[in-house]
């Protein structure tokens, strides 16, 4: 327990010995084994691709070790924090919520968000939201225009019926309420949506949707700007103190903001936006506590900022806490979670055990920052000075500084993000930020209760999914390739286990290699009659049957410990493998090409709007090929190489034409990846729905197969 300077705990944390002290055992006989292996590929051996394969699966295992080497579990207690502390001795907070395209990123799901942040259980005038709208819409202002007037009536509704999903889009579309007030503020809010939408739709204003002259002035300023062209645009849309609900309560803040953007300069994509709401913010209000929100992530527990404080309040954290990392969790998610979006080993289970060193990696939402840990080492960088953290001002004086510190030139010749605010160099500065503060000396905690505090919305297709992780491989790569490299960097500035578990994640992509050599190799030389594994008779065959079962096995037992079912587990796993030829090949390909300077990489927004007929398919479980995509033909290919290999294989041992002992191995691996391909074979073959792979790609697909046969019998040939 943590105490309060031995008053009221504000936390707990629990680690368990026998788990810990498990697992480290198993670690020190699962690296006998793998000194084993490699000792084997020596005394005999057999491809150089497999030795290859085996080497970079040793150093992925390794780096992966910190994750379960002490893993803690976290436990807050609010009321305990409110009893000492008090309500009106709250530290202020500043939530920051990004957006950057109202086309894939609709407005009014997004107002919902800042509308869910802005009904905390929080004293409103110790609360500000603000918006970067990095598209610079008009829309996504009328928007929160609308969210601003709605908030009078959403504000009172959600404290007077103690409503917990704060969010007015969710809460009106998952609950149920015969009340004539909820009735009523529904209409209300699908009256507000039905504008936004037209207004979405058209892509401009008009007299039928404003509500006064004064706002359609505003709305034509914006006329001729681009969206990589537009001025700096910050409007005070609720100011505390002065705007009031229809129970004559306060108001907390809420700023839009739009920065200035020019060719000429580099916006730095979310990372950019980010520093900008923290100059601003500094300038407006400058809590000490900074939130971050994704668009889609809606508050799911109006008591998080609290349970936040459990920590930050705490005097023997404090002084080095940088964050509280919440989970990222995701809803509508299907029973058995077929795609694996709810990323169990990236956003709970690897957490856990970082927590247990210096903490989680920042994951980009649901995080509450002190402000203190994004100012570096200048603390001339502060805006205002921190005496006067938490006091809101719109003075003209003020505004006119705010607008100056969005300016697209601020930044020139300065520290913001390389040593201030969020960093820049890489598509995840989220991953990057938070991996650069434990390397100055920072602390985080990962804090997970029981209800998830922050829910947010995940890609509903296969395609989707698989380009949203392959952006992330390549923002992986430019931090694990940069001057910053946690393989050096890391170990020497944070720990040799933190720069670790950061080298882990940093070179996510490289499981391709061994992913597409043990995916292809052992099949094409099963079908060309070679051997590449030890019989079932030989003592080395152990070896790597224990290497295989014993990680599969500890990673099963990590899921069922958490409460995760076989067939989630199942599906994970699945999804693993499918990411390695497509997800993490493709996104190693485009940081090599980016690297040489051939292409540029597109930073693309994952579309938040599902199509009716693919969401069906995906409440059913089932698998949606239906794009033409580069992935599936990847997918494709190696799926039917594997399919004729356990054709051949079959057929050689029913007719005696080889031992099965001699291939055993390799007509093992060939039925596990046919099990896990089995969603892949339906859509090339007998599924006629909408989710079927096209005709197309499977054509490509078989072609590409029969040129890898073609290529592996030369060169099987030609090794004698």
């Amino acid at each position: 327990m943590t105490s309060l300077n031995g008053g009221t705990a504000f936390h707990s944390l629990h680690v368990s010995r026998f788990a810990t002290l498990l697992f480290r055992a198993h670690a020190l006989l699962y690296s006998f084994a793998l000194f084993a292996l490699l000792l084997h590929h020596f005394l005999y051996p057999s491809s150089v691709l497999l030795l290859a394969a085996d080497l970079v699966l040793s150093f992925l295992w390794a780096s992966a070790v910190p994750f379960r080497w002490c893993p803690v579990r976290r436990k807050e207690f609010p009321d305990s924090l409110l009893r000492e502390v008090g309500r009106d001795d709250l530290p202020a907070i500043d939530v920051f919520v990004c957006t950057a395209d109202p086309r894939r990123e609709p407005p009014a799901s997004v107002a919902s968000t800042a509308l869910s942040a802005m009904a905390f259980d929080y004293p409103t005038d110790r609360l500000s939201v603000y918006l970067s709208d990095d598209g610079g819409s008009a829309v996504t202002l009328f928007a929160f225009m609308e969210a601003a007037r709605f908030a009078r009536y959403w504000l009172p509704f959600c404290k007077e019926n103690a409503v917990v999903k704060r969010s007015p889009e969710v809460y009106f579309e998952e609950e149920s309420s015969d009340e004539a007030g909820s009735k009523n503020l529904k209409k209300m809010y699908e009256n507000m949506k039905d504008r936004i939408g037209r207004a979405t739709e058209r892509n401009y204003m008009s007299k039928d949707l404003v509500s006064d002259e004064e706002e359609l002035e505003i709305f034509k300023t914006w006329k001729g700007f681009s969206r990589n062209n537009q001025p700096t645009i910050i409007k005070v849309l609720l100011e505390n103190g002065k705007d009031v609900d229809i129970a004559g309560n306060s108001l907390p803040n809420l700023i839009y903001v739009s920065r200035e953007k020019s060719p000429a300069s580099h916006h730095h994509y979310k990372a950019g936006a980010l520093n900008v709401l923290t100059r601003v913010s500094g300038a407006l209000s400058n809590a000490p506590i900074v939130l971050t929100l994704d668009c889609d992530t809606f508050s799911n527990d109006p008591r998080a900022p609290l349970r936040a404080l459990c920590y930050f309040l705490d005097p023997s954290l404090a002084t080095d806490l940088a964050f509280v990392q919440f989970p990222q969790r995701y809803r509508g998610i299907n029973e058995d979670d077929i795609y694996a979006s709810r990323y169990m080993r990236f956003f709970r289970l690897n957490p856990r055990g970082m927590d247990g060193l210096r903490g989680p990696s920042y994951v980009g939402t649901g995080c509450f920052f002190a402000r203190v840990s994004l100012h570096g080492d200048t603390k001339a960088a502060l805006p205002i000075s921190s005496l006067e953290a938490g006091r809101f001002s719109t003075s003209e004086g003020v505004l006119k500084k705010a607008h100056g510190l969005a300016k697209c030139d601020y930044e020139d010749a300065s520290s913001w993000g390389s040593t201030i605010g969020f960093r820049y160099g890489s598509l995840v500065e989220d991953f990057h930020t938070g991996y650069r503060l434990h390397c100055e000396g920072w602390r985080s905690v990962f804090c997970n209760p029981e209800r998830a505090a922050f829910v947010g919305e995940v890609p509903k297709n296969l395609n989707d999914a698989i380009s949203q992780m392959k952006r992330c491989v390549v923002g992986l790569y430019e931090v694990g390739f940069s001057r910053h490299t946690p393989l050096s960097y890391g170990v020497r500035k944070a720990s040799f286990p933190v720069g670790l578990f950061y080298a882990h994640c940093a070179f996510l992509g490289v499981w391709c290699v061994p992913l597409m050599i043990y995916g292809l190799l052992p099949r094409l030389a099963l079908i060309n009659h070679v051997p590449l594994f030890p019989k079932v008779s030989d003592p080395w065959f152990f070896v790597y049957a224990y290497l295989f079962l014993a990680a599969y096995l500890c990673d099963l037992l990590d899921f069922l410990l958490d409460g995760v079912p076989f067939r989630r587990w199942w599906n994970d796993q699945r999804i693993w493998l499918i990411r390695g030829p497509t997800a993490y090949l493709f996104g190693t390909f485009e940081f090599l090409l980016n690297s040489l300077s051939v292409s540029a990489p597109g930073f693309n927004v994952t579309s938040k709007v599902t199509e009716e007929e693919q969401a069906d398919r995906y409440a059913r479980g089932e698998f949606d090929f239906a794009a033409r995509s580069p992935f599936f033909g990847a997918l494709a290919a190696v799926a039917v190489v594997n399919l004729s290999a356990v054709a051949v294989g079959i057929k050689r041992v029913v007719t005696g034409e080889v031992e099965i002992g001699e291939f055993s191995m390799q007509l093992a691996l060939c039925g596990f990846v046919a099990v896990n391909c089995w969603p892949i074979y339906g859509a090339m073959f007998w599924r006629r729905d909408g989710g079927r792979m096209p005709v197309s790609v499977t054509a490509a697909a078989t072609v590409v197969a029969g040129l890898l046969h073609v290529i592996a019998h030369l060169a099987f040939a030609f090794r004698g």
